[in-house]
């Protein structure tokens, strides 16, 4: 086995295999990426970059009741003390930060340049300006009352925060995204309100479900607003499971114009699109013709969005047009929600909408302990210093006089009124303006109030109770600071019906053209511009001459129907045009070489209930329906199941009420079309029963519109059928005098 030399910082040498060096090294960078990184820590909602942004800028004094500060010296700031990783992810994280389209509710307040909605970059960090918000404030308020842990630098000069006390819940507030390795993590900005009402709702009931939750917290609250289309249904599952996806459409309206015109103004857009893409994207359409119903598309953006889409006339329907434009482009998108965190700040786990906010509220309760535990100490320490301050004034002269005459006055002082080192040291740092009656009468209050603040306070840590009332009073706090009658609290994201999702009309994906369908018979298709029904001025390939001459629209299906059985559907709109010969019809289907085409017929959107009488060369047959000859890829669709040697031979519309058929043995049977059933696939049953012989060919007709044939130019009518009238599967009876020798209608 190979093996590599790693020298440690000793001098030793260790010799280990290949493949423990590398999987121990991928496991240390994959652990760092997870849990240093990546994905946020479920109490304050962070990554360790933007817990540093925070910490930092509170520390050197950039919060948000001072003025701006240069990013430029934040960001140097918070590398140099905490994130040694270089200035442009500091500043992108800061940026991201502080773009009220991307964060919900912004930490950082920037001044200047700091991107826009159409993806161009902020402006480099020594031109911007920053400080922190107000929703900044309280992710770290308590920071300094021992309210989290701390852990060591990367460079062990100082501390840092491992997670912030976090009064607000950044966490479903305002979102994160983050790809590790081998996980990642996408969870969608939601209301601070809302999750406020949620958060008392747990405090109230422990134990109710996430269908409760979401009665308060009933979904996503994006910063650049839409309509969410999601079902309620869909929604609960996604929350329950912590994954899923949830489908965000852009808002528009329809602004009315003069003379019955009028144009869709869309004014908001999904999360995290770039408009300037948007636009080019519907843009791109509108220059393609891929969507005919539109005609044009105008960004008339300022501060706020409007997008301007104009229709190609006013009988346009704007919901078609729109519905069409969603499926097109990014105006509708899907959110891959992703609740992946860490818990604790150690291990990553997807969490339910539950488990998230009992993670925050176990937190706070945590921080609120930790906080009133601090107090207490603060309270012991001024209540011992108030307690030597009151001895003090009790024998002013007599300290007075110590600190006068002897030589280390603060040990006399501590052995004469046995005194703690503490107390010592503050009556020797009392000034002497303090040295008045006033005083005395101060302190006794004081260490009243200490009292009573001492015994409330560890009354708070032995009660779960008051621990719960007092959390639930911060919380209310909170929500009234975001609540939906401030601008920044106001729900964005809208609720709707999720709208079904029908069939669009193939004449908003094509324009509608009329073309003729020009179908040789060695089986050369193209299509010519507008009607025609003049065939001497078509030209083929040598060797080949016409066969099929129809005409139709290019939002028109074509069907085939081939001698092996199968149907085959085509689009008229990307059949080849009318320049040169077209192009071979088996290079768009999978048509076998030793088979040929029976028939082709346009199928136009409404006809799908039209029927076929299909029919193979021995006389058997069926009808069928022209929606169940539809086929959805290159090889077609099975519809006739056909015996060896045996090949499909007609294929005709089942357009009145009476059949006749006529074998090459020249005997025609008439009988009516109801003997005929209908079948979706099949071989069918006999037709016309032949003893030595086979099927010439077949004509639907009226019965009292009688029966009528082609001879030379003539067109013939039999009106007395009577001679060949009988029931299906029979023999049949020699035709009229006239009947062309061809045995072919």
């Amino acid at each position: 086995m190979k093996h590599t030399l790693v020298k440690d910082h000793i001098g030793k040498i260790h010799e280990t295999s290949l493949e423990e060096a590398l999987g121990e090294r991928y496991l240390s960078y994959a652990l760092s990426t997870i849990t240093a990184r990546s994905l946020p820590d479920v109490r304050d909602g962070l990554k360790p970059v933007q817990r540093r942004i925070l910490y930092a800028m509170k520390e050197s004094g950039n919060t948000w009741d001072k003025s701006y500060k240069k990013s430029a010296s934040a960001i140097g700031y918070v590398m140099m003390k905490y994130h040694p990783h270089g200035n442009d992810p500091i500043y992108e994280a800061m940026v991201r930060l502080a773009q009220d389209f991307s964060t919900r509710y912004p930490l950082v307040d920037g001044q200047g340049n700091f991107g826009s909605l159409d993806g161009d970059n902020a402006a480099a960090m020594r031109y911007t300006e920053a400080r922190l918000t107000l929703s900044a404030a309280a992710m770290l308020e308590g920071i300094d009352e021992d309210a989290v842990d701390f852990q060591e630098t990367y460079n062990s000069e100082t501390k840092e925060p491992k997670v912030l006390p976090a009064s607000f819940p950044n966490l479903l507030a305002n979102g994160a995204t983050g790809i590790a390795v081998g996980m990642a993590t996408n969870i969608p900005p939601h209301n601070v309100g809302e999750i406020c009402d949620a958060l008392l709702h747990l405090i109230r009931q422990p134990e109710a479900l996430v269908e409760q939750l979401m009665k308060y917290l009933p979904g996503p609250d994006f910063p650049t607003g839409g309509v969410i289309v999601e079902e309620s249904s869909s929604l609960l599952k996604t929350y329950e499971t912590g994954r899923g996806s949830i489908r965000l459409r852009a808002r528009f309206e329809v602004e009315p114009l003069k003379s019955g015109l009028y144009q869709i103004v869309i004014t908001e857009i999904p999360y995290q699109i770039q408009k300037a893409r948007l636009i080019e994207k519907i843009a791109d359409l509108v220059v393609e013709k891929k969507v005919p119903l539109l005609a044009d598309v105008r960004d008339d953006s300022a501060a706020d969005v409007r997008i301007l889409i104009t229709p190609r006339n006013r009988t346009v329907d704007p919901e078609l047009l729109m519905e069409t434009l969603f499926r097109l482009t990014d105006l509708e998108i899907r959110f891959n929600l992703n609740m992946n965190v860490l818990d604790q700040g150690r291990f990553p786990r997807v969490m339910s909408l539950k488990d998230v906010l009992q993670a925050f509220l176990a937190h706070r309760q945590e921080v609120l302990c930790r906080k009133t535990q601090y107090r207490l100490g603060q309270i012991d320490h001024r209540l011992e210093v108030l307690e030597g301050f009151r001895i003090a004034y009790l024998n002013l002269d007599e300290i007075i006089r110590i600190i006068r005459e002897d030589d280390d006055p603060k040990a006399v002082i501590i052995a004469q009124w046995k005194l703690t080192d503490i107390q010592a040291e503050a009556i020797l740092n009392m000034r002497l303006r303090a040295l008045r009656k006033l005083e005395e009468i101060q302190i006794r209050e004081e260490l009243k109030k200490l009292a009573e603040e001492k015994k409330t306070r560890q009354a708070l840590l032995q009660d779960e109770n008051q621990q719960w009332t007092q959390l639930t009073e911060e919380i209310k706090k909170i929500r009234k600071e975001f609540s939906s009658m401030t601008l920044l609290g106001k729900r964005r994201t809208d609720f709707s019906v999720a709208p079904e999702r029908e069939e669009i009309p193939l004449e908003a994906m094509i324009e509608r053209e009329p073309v003729t369908i020009v179908c040789s018979k060695k089986g050369w298709i193209r299509t010519l511009k507008g009607h025609t029904t003049d065939s001497e001025d078509l030209k083929y390939k040598e060797g080949d001459e016409g066969r099929f001459l129809i005409s139709g629209e290019t939002t028109d299906k074509l069907l085939l129907f081939a001698t092996n059985g199968r149907a085959y559907t085509l689009s008229i709109d990307k059949l080849p045009g009318g320049r040169g010969h077209g192009e071979p019809v088996r290079l768009m289907i999978d048509l076998p070489n030793e088979d040929e085409i029976v028939a082709l017929f346009i199928l136009k959107a409404g006809e799908i209930d039209t029927r076929f009488l299909v029919a193979s060369r021995d006389g058997y047959g069926f009808l069928i329906k022209a929606q169940d000859m539809v086929a959805q890829t290159r090889g077609g669709k099975k519809i006739m199941n056909l015996p060896e040697k045996q090949k499909a031979f007609i294929c005709t519309p089942a357009t009145g009420d009476s059949v006749a058929i006529v074998g090459n043995n020249r005997k025609l049977l008439i009988f009516e079309l109801s003997e005929v059933p209908e079948l979706t696939r099949g071989r069918g049953v006999i037709l016309q029963r032949y003893k030595e012989g086979s099927l010439s060919d077949i004509k639907i007709f009226r019965a009292e519109d009688g029966l009528t044939w082609q001879l030379g130019e003539k067109v013939r009518c039999e009106k007395d059928l009577r001679p060949w009238q009988g029931h299906r599967a029979q023999t049949g009876k020699l035709p009229p005098v006239g009947f062309p020798k061809t045995n072919c209608f």
